[in-house]
């Protein structure tokens, strides 16, 4: 990709067409469509012109009618929120991952064998990553690549591990529960992830951990190994996504301001980056702007849930648990969004800002879109939930992806549940 070159559409000469079959009616949305993405935040940020979005169009256009099947909605019919979370979204991220892995494919010879690149996923939890990571996912997979998906709860210690870890820091209120540094095997983290990388060959196969939240009365163990599933090589890429991937180390003086609890967590932190963050190659970094929106999207989650007729958290619960992460967030994301992960590659970073609405926004801009001429401004309107919704009514699922049940909004509604 050509990073000094910038988004615009001016330098578009002639008409737009397509290669699927068209009507003019439908040659002008597809003219529409080239337009709405040209005006999407990260496109002068991939390094994409109005020209090289010209030639691949209907490239574009496939990955769209996939996220739609995925999604289960009608391409002709989307809103200007779903549009925007398929082409100013999804879809440049994968094209932008697409490009690293050529990169990264690119190192090799022809004769040596090739290990998956590792894209790394740092987001804070609710921000709709666990969404984002499996429609990439969908993606790969419907064009002809081999993806794994892993997540950082997928790491966690045993049920037995946990009780131990909380009898040895009793007090401690930020490792009570799962989810801060030291709440993980680290081990076992290097044992999956040295395993992934090498499964270049056809016939080679092996099963990915899964954390099982629901197991005694919410305090989780790991899953039965018989229900993780099963991935076979040769891989192209892994999807490694969590809320606390590349948190750095901290000078002691700065946690304790943040909150005395947070000395050991940072003592547990100088261990994970041989852990995990030195096996990630590509980094997607996903930046909020007020730690404070983590506990309005947990809220949400749970107010959805309630209204599903599932049982959820109340307010002061939701408080209660979001609690336990806001320090390691207020302590450790200004150091993430401005130095980026542990060990990691600037040109090899994409860094993402996100409004309230969970929705890719520029930065230093007023959060409203301009999207095509004389088209209202993109709403700050979250669509996340609605199109899991659409998945579990269409038949598709996040979790027969990773464990061979249930469905992919009950995953998401989990995502905060460490």
């Amino acid at each position: 990709m050509n990073r000094n070159s910038t988004s615009s559409n001016k330098g578009m000469q002639g008409p737009l067409h397509s290669v699927f079959p068209s009507t003019p009616a439908q040659v002008s949305s597809v003219e529409d469509l080239f337009e709405f993405i040209c005006s999407g935040p990260l496109i002068s940020k991939l390094g994409l012109t109005s020209e090289m979005i010209a030639e691949s169009i209907d490239k574009w256009i496939s990955y769209g009618l996939l996220l739609c099947r995925l999604f289960q909605l009608n391409e002709l019919f989307l809103t200007v929120p779903q549009k925007a979370r398929f082409y100013h979204y999804y879809i440049p991220v994968f094209i932008w991952c697409e490009d690293k892995i050529s990169k990264h494919v690119s190192q090799f010879k022809d004769s040596e064998d090739i290990p998956p690149l590792v894209i790394g996923f740092s987001a804070p939890q609710g921000c709709g990553k666990t969404t984002l990571v499996f429609a990439l996912d969908y993606l790969f997979k419907a064009t002809g690549r081999k993806s794994a998906m892993l997540s950082i709860d997928d790491f966690y210690l045993t049920a037995e591990g946990q009780a131990k870890l909380r009898e040895t820091n009793s007090g401690n209120a930020l490792l009570e529960f799962r989810g801060n540094a030291g709440s993980h095997d680290l081990p076992f983290s290097i044992e999956t992830l040295s395993a992934l990388n090498k499964l270049t060959k056809e016939g080679m196969k092996m099963r990915l951990p899964r954390y099982d939240k629901s197991a005694y009365s919410g305090r989780g163990d790991r899953a039965d190994p018989s229900t993780w599933p099963e991935v076979k090589g040769p891989l192209t890429v892994v999807l490694f996504e969590g809320w606390m991937l590349g948190f750095k180390p901290l000078p002691m003086e700065v946690v304790q301001a943040v909150d005395p609890q947070l000395e050991i967590i940072n003592k547990n932190l100088e261990a994970y980056y041989d852990a995990w963050d030195k096996f990630i190659k590509a980094w997607v970094v996903i930046k909020i702007q007020d730690p404070s929106c983590v506990y309005h999207w947990r809220l949400q989650a749970e107010i959805a849930m309630r209204e599903d007729g599932n049982p959820g958290m109340t307010d002061e619960e939701v408080k209660d648990f979001v609690s336990r992460y806001l320090p390691a967030y207020k302590a450790y994301l200004p150091t993430l969004y401005a130095e980026g992960p542990n060990g990691s590659d600037p040109e090899n970073l994409l860094l993402i800002e996100i409004d309230e609405g969970r929705n890719p926004i520029l930065a230093r801009s007023s959060k409203k879109i301009k999207v095509g001429r004389g088209k209202r401004p993109m709403e700050e309107e979250s669509t996340v939930e609605e199109m899991e919704g659409n998945i579990a009514k269409g038949g598709f699922s996040y979790k027969e992806s990773l464990m061979g049940s249930a469905y992919l909004e009950q995953k998401f509604m989990e995502d905060l549940q460490h």
